[in-house]
């Protein structure tokens, strides 16, 4: 699995984890696209997808204002897990260096859904391309969303960028500079 085994004698608050990972697709406008990239998605994640509406007008483009233009879902837990390694596997177990933010994050995209073993291309739905970003963290990060006694996480205790590449360099992906 993609868990990181803490060895005997390392301290099991430094284990960096996945935190979630959410797995977006902008088609750019509503009606049936947006219907097909709702299906897509739930075949490849398990979920209901969630709608995201547009922020402002861009007549150029044919969008308006608060009109759902994209779909996304947010995997947490074991269907995190199992959804990034099968997207891994989809780009070849290679990411960018460039592509780590320096808070531990991380995002890369997916050209063709097709690329999934499970999915077949239908020309009634089309190609869809997504994006799938990744966030870390340590044991102890609740103490900066709990209600009551909210503290911000030490700089010590943080996931830094070099952290991150660490945990995807042991997951068996190959980090490009």
């Amino acid at each position: 699995m993609l868990g990181e085994v803490v060895e005997r004698g390392e301290n099991p608050m430094r284990e960096v984890r996945i935190e979630k990972v959410v797995v977006h697709i902008c088609v750019g406008e509503s009606g049936q696209p947006l219907v097909n990239a709702e299906k897509i998605l739930e075949q490849l994640t398990g979920q209901k997808p969630i709608r995201s509406k547009a922020k402002k007008t861009i007549q150029s483009f044919g969008i308006k204002k608060k009109e759902p233009i994209s779909v996304r879902v947010t995997l947490r837990g074991k269907k995190a897990e199992e959804f990034l390694e099968k997207a891994f596997n989809v780009i070849d177990k290679r990411i960018n260096a460039s592509s780590f933010d320096p808070w531990g994050n991380f995002a890369f995209g997916i050209e063709e859904h097709t690329d999934f073993p499970e999915m077949s291309y239908d020309p009634n739905v089309g190609i869809y391309g997504m994006d799938v970003m990744v966030s870390l963290c340590r044991r102890g990060y609740r103490i900066a969303k709990r209600r009551v006694a909210r503290t911000k996480i030490p700089h010590a205790h943080r996931v830094s960028r070099e952290d991150a590449i660490e945990y995807v360099k042991g997951l068996g992906v190959e980090v490009v500079e």
